[in-house]
C-alpha cells in the first residue's frame, strides 16, 4: 500500500511538533532547573529520576486506552486534534518560575512536569502507534518513519535556531539582577517563559495539521473493552514478546546516550570549551540537528541494503568512537572549537541513520505481535517507545546532574573545580558512549530480521483481508 506524499509530510509534522519540546527539555531543562529555577542540583536530578515512576505506568495505559478508542477519525489520530491546545499550555507552564519559597517552587516543578509527561504521552503514544495503520507494508512504514525523524530534526533544528537567538539577545547584556549574562542560565526567567511560548504555540498548529493531513488505512481487530481479563491478556503477551525487550533496552541505550550528550552542552560551553565569539552552544546544537537531518535521508537505502538491526548496531558504533573522541579535544586551543564540531556532526549523522529505525523496528514488533497473538497491541507496543523516550532522558537528565552534585558544581563559581570540570567533560565523551554501547548489546541478539518481516507481513496480510 503506498500512501500518499501528503500524508508522509502531514505525518511528519507530528514529530516537527513534540520534537521541538523534546530537545528543548533533553537540552536545556537540567540547566533551568539548576541556574534559573533554581532547585539544587540534587534535587532536580531526583525530580527527573521520580517522575518516571509515574511514566512508567502512564504510558502502558495511554497505549492500552488508545487501543480500544474507536471514533470517525480511527484509533489513534484523534488525540492530536484533543491534546494540541493542552500540550502547549502545560508546556509554557513547566518554564516559568512562581514567587515563593524554595518548598513551594519545588513542589510546582514536579506537578508541572509530571503534568507535562502526561501531555506528552497522551499525544506521543497515539501518534506513534498510527504507524502501525499507516500502511500493512514494512518497508513503507520504514518510509513513514524516516519522513515522522526528518521532520523530527526539522523541529529541532528550527527550536535550536530559537534558542540561539535567545542567546544571541541576552548574552553580554545584564539580567534583572545586574549581573552580566554569561548563558542563557544567566537570563531572566521571564526570557526563557517568552521563549518557550513562541514554541508552544507553533505545537499546536502543527499537531492540528498532522490530523487534517493523516489516515489511518490498516484495519486491525477490533479491541472490545473487556475490563481486566483483556488488558491481563494483553500484558501477559507483551511480557512474551522477547523482540520488544531487546528493542526497548535498545531503545533506552540510545536515549540515554542522546540526553546526557545533549545536557551536558550548555555546561561544557559554560565551563569548558574557550570559544570565544566563534561558538555558542545553541549554535553547535543547531549543526547537530542539520547533521541529523542528513542522516535520516541516508537511513532508508542503509537499510534496505544491511538490514534494520546491522544498520542501527552500525550507527551506534560510530556514535561510541566519536563520542569518546571529544574526552581529547584541546579545550584551550583555537583548533579546538572545529575539532568539536567535526565530532558533533559525525555523531548527528550516525544518530541520524539510526533515529527512523527505532520507529519502524517498533511497528515491526507490533506486527510480530498481532501475528503470535491474533489481535493488535499497536498502541501498547508504541507506548514503550514512548517510555523509553522517558526513561532515557530522565536517567540521562538524572546522571547528568547527579554528577554534577556529586563532583560539586556550584553556579556561584567562576570558574570550577578540577573534577567538575572532569566530570562534564566526561559526559560529553565516555559516559553516553556508555549508553550507546548498551543498545548494541540488546540489539545483537534482536530476532526481526528483513527476511522474517516479509514473512511475517504475507501471514498478516491474509489475515487482515478477513476482517476488511
Amino acid at each position: 500500500m503506498s500512501a500518499k506524499l501528503s500524508e508522509k509530510i502531514g505525518y511528519g509534522l507530528g514529530d516537527f511538533a513534540s520534537s521541538m519540546f523534546w530537545k528543548i527539555f533533553s537540552y536545556y531543562l537540567p540547566i533551568f532547573y539548576s541556574d534559573v529555577f533554581g532547585l539544587r542540583p540534587a534535587h532536580a536530578a531526583t525530580l527527573l529520576l521520580v517522575t518516571k515512576l509515574y511514566d512508567a505506568i502512564s504510558d502502558p495505559v495511554m497505549g492500552l486506552v488508545a487501543d480500544r478508542t474507536d471514533t470517525k477519525w480511527g484509533k489513534y489520530r484523534p488525540y492530536l486534534l484533543w491534546m494540541a491546545i493542552p500540550f502547549a499550555v502545560i508546556g509554557i507552564l513547566s518554564f516559568y518560575v512562581p514567587g515563593g519559597s524554595y518548598e513551594l517552587k519545588h513542589v510546582y516543578a514536579y506537578l508541572m512536569y509530571i503534568l507535562m509527561m502526561t501531555a506528552y504521552t497522551a499525544v506521543n503514544v497515539p501518534y506513534g502507534a498510527m504507524l502501525g495503520v499507516v500502511s500493512d507494508d514494512s518497508r513503507e512504514k520504514s518510509v513513514f518513519s524516516s519522513f515522522r525523524m526528518f521532520f523530527a530534526y526539522v523541529g529541532s533544528f528550527i527550536a535550536m535556531g530559537i534558542f540561539w537567538l535567545f542567546e544571541k539577545s541576552v548574552i553580554g547584556t545584564e539580567n534583572s539582577a545586574g549581573k552580566v549574562i554569561r548563558g542563557v542560565g544567566d537570563a531572566d526567567p521571564i526570557q526563557w517563559t517568552l521563549v518557550v511560548s513562541i514554541v508552544a504555540a507553533m505545537c499546536a498548529v502543527l499537531f492540528v495539521g498532522c490530523f487534517l493531513l493523516t489516515r489511518e488505512h490498516v484495519k486491525v481487530e477490533k479491541k472490545e473493552s473487556q475490563g481486566l481479563s483483556s488488558i491481563r491478556e494483553d500484558l501477559r503477551a507483551l511480557g512474551k514478546n522477547g523482540p520488544w525487550w531487546l528493542l526497548l533496552g535498545a531503545s533506552i541505550g540510545q536515549l540515554l546516550c542522546g540526553s546526557i550528550r545533549g545536557g551536558a552542552a550548555a555546561y561544557y560551553f559554560a565551563n569548558i570549551l574557550d570559544t570565544g565569539i566563534v561558538l555558542t552552544c545553541a549554535i553547535y546544537l543547531t549543526i547537530g540537528e542539520i547533521a541529523q537531518m542528513i542522516g535520516v535521508t541516508f537511513s532508508v537505502g542503509l537499510s534496505e541494503r544491511f538490514g534494520k538491526r546491522d544498520t542501527f548496531i552500525g550507527s551506534l558504533a560510530a556514535v561510541v568512537l566519536f563520542s569518546c573522541a571529544v574526552w581529547f579535544v584541546p579545550v584551550h586551543a583555537a583548533s579546538g572549537v572545529w575539532v568539536l564540531l567535526a565530532l558533533q556532526v559525525l555523531v548527528s549523522l550516525a544518530f541520524g541513520v539510526a533515529a527512523p529505525l527505532t520507529w519502524s523496528m517498533f511497528a515491526d514488533v507490533a506486527d510480530y505481535s498481532e501475528l503470535q497473538h491474533g489481535a493488535s497491541s499497536t498502541g501498547l507496543i508504541f507506548s514503550s517507545s514512548s517510555m523509553a523516550q522517558k526513561f532515557g532522558g530522565a536517567i540521562g537528565g538524572f546522571l547528568l546532574l547527579a554528577l554534577l552534585g556529586v563532583f560539586g558544581y556550584d553556579k556561584a563559581l567562576d570558574v570550577q573545580a578540577p573534577q567538575t570540570l572532569n566530570a562534564i567533560k566526561a559526559m560529553m565523551s565516555f559516559v553516553p558512549a556508555v549508553g550507546a554501547a548498551i543498545g548494541i548489546l540488546f540489539l545483537c541478539f534482536y530476532p526481526l530480521t528483513t527476511a522474517r518481516m516479509k514473512e511475517i507481513s504475507l501471514q498478516l496480510q491474509a489475515r487482515r483481508q478477513g476482517i476488511q
